[in-house]
């Protein structure tokens, strides 16, 4: 990594910490600014002729996303609406859709595909994982509207499991999960501040494992995947235990989080938004299995012919993770 590269990256953490250690929603919206004029110079690259026009993108959805926000900051301060026992509502949604529109969340996200498109794995993995935090931050010090981000949850799931499924582009693929992710986030966030950090770092954790052999391996579409694959059976087989662990598949460490985002939103007496974000997560996780099955079940000659089999030991654990994941979910649905 390149000096000014390693100058803008401690810059881009120091603007996050501002954002989130400040006591004052002047400098949140200073941290913001500083991450954000920090993370341009580091999208862009010279061996990527799509980076300029991602950062362009990012830059430009950021800045009316920061416009937005101290609007709202402003008006509100000049009505006195931060010391009032209710918060002005429309001011409130204004803030909050700032935070998402920063945070790429439905229907707020059309930004976010397009840029993830035109940058490199490292670069997508900074926006999945530390981009996410001081947005997230700012919106759980908020006073948020539990309606409006009911709408916003719904709204991300439906997007992020129909977009998905006729995406051929992995990171486009990763961006939607994303979208999907953040409305398990916000669900968690409105139950327990605990609950939500552990699901950040779980997240944080699987998705920089995905990205990481994804840049190892050179791999940008789905059509990539059987040839390089199969050529590394560990690489195989850690993107492999990673997906599956990104769809919440017991007993793997992204079932975790979901488990304990559940069990709350029941207590809470959410049941129904319990029940909608499990089944766009079977979805997504069908969406993940489609990613893998074609180097699962497809194996490459050294004449490069393709040659369909169906492994016995692969069709036996595929129907074993099935009923294990039914049979763990119903006991579970059991005892709460």
């Amino acid at each position: 990594m390149k000096l000014y590269k390693i100058m803008f990256f401690n810059s881009m953490v120091l603007g996050t910490i501002i954002a989130i250690s400040s006591l004052s929603w002047l400098g949140m919206w200073l941290g913001l600014e500083v991450n954000l004029l920090s993370i341009i110079p580091l999208l862009n690259s010279p061996k990527n002729m799509l980076s300029s026009e991602a950062s362009l993108k990012y830059f430009i959805t950021q800045a009316m996303a920061s416009l937005v926000l101290m609007l709202s900051i402003t008006s509100m301060m000049i009505t006195k609406e931060f010391i009032a026992p209710t918060m002005n509502l429309p001011l409130v949604t204004l803030l909050n859709s700032a935070l998402l529109t920063k945070l790429g969340a439905a229907p707020f996200h059309f930004w976010f595909p397009e840029v993830m498109e035109g940058l490199s794995w490292f670069n997508c993995s900074i926006l999945l994982t530390w981009q996410k935090i001081a947005p997230m931050a700012l919106l759980m010090n908020n006073k948020m509207t539990v309606n409006f981000i009911i709408i916003i949850i719904i709204v991300s799931l439906t997007v992020s499991t129909l977009m998905s499924l006729n995406q051929l582009s992995l990171r486009k693929i990763m961006a939607f999960s994303s979208i999907n992710h953040m409305a398990w986030m916000m669900s968690a966030m409105i139950t327990s501040f605990s609950i939500w950090m552990i699901y950040l770092v779980i997240y944080f954790i699987i998705t920089l494992n995905i990205t990481y052999v994804f840049n190892y391996s050179k791999i940008y579409s789905i059509s990539q995947i059987p040839s390089i694959l199969n050529s590394n059976k560990m690489v195989k087989l850690t993107l492999m235990i990673n997906f599956m662990s990104l769809g919440g598949l017991p007993p793997l460490l992204g079932f975790l989080p979901k488990w304990l985002t559940i069990n709350w939103m029941i207590t809470h007496n959410l049941t129904l938004m319990a029940l909608v974000l499990i089944i766009t997560t079977l979805i997504m996780l069908y969406v993940y299995i489609r990613i893998l099955t074609s180097s699962l079940l497809v194996t490459h000659s050294e004449n490069n012919k393709i040659n369909f089999k169906m492994n016995k030991f692969v069709s036996f654990s595929f129907n074993f993770l099935a009923i294990t994941s039914l049979t763990s979910c119903t006991l579970i649905f059991s005892l709460l």
